[in-house]
């Protein structure tokens, strides 16, 4: 079933943007914890380095496990900075390991995907503008958002 809610505006994803970084600041300091916190069962912290600049960011995601990988939507700039099966290193549940992402950006591969992150964690429909609070996936948004940078990534953890 889909909507007729317009889809956010420049000024409102403007908005969105100054919210996270506000909320990233107290995510990072409890996902760097040494210890597993409720947060860590739904978010993760990747660190990686930015292409251009050379400076470090560490990035709070949120993930749902999918078997042995880790599913992230990958919305945002910090996935630019990642190259697929270079290793990274990650936060995950109060442990440092190093994660391995595949960069998903073929649009089959991509649905399925976000499909089952909806399965393991409808929340995530809250997070990825193309995907309505019932799964459903507008499929020319998805590939409209691929097209500029939006992805799956798929953790391989060590």
């Amino acid at each position: 079933m889909m909507t007729t809610e317009q889809p956010p505006n420049r000024e409102q994803m403007a908005r969105m943007a100054r919210r996270m970084r506000l909320v990233n600041v107290p995510m990072r300091l409890l996902l760097g914890l040494p210890f597993p916190t409720p947060l860590s069962s739904r978010l993760m912290l990747v660190t990686h380095t930015g292409r251009k600049t050379g400076r470090r960011y560490r990035q709070p995601v949120s993930y749902v496990r999918d078997g042995d990988v880790l599913l992230t939507p990958g919305g945002g700039r910090w996935t630019d900075n990642l190259r697929d099966g270079e290793p990274v290193p990650v936060r995950l549940r109060g442990r440092q390991v190093m994660g391995r992402p595949d960069l998903v950006r073929d649009p089959d591969e991509a649905d399925r995907l976000l499909r089952r992150m909806f399965e393991r964690s409808r929340s995530v429909a809250r997070f990825i503008p193309f995907m309505e609070s019932d799964g459903t996936i507008d499929r020319s948004k998805l590939e409209t958002a691929l097209r500029f940078g939006f992805c799956v990534v798929r953790w391989r953890v060590d």
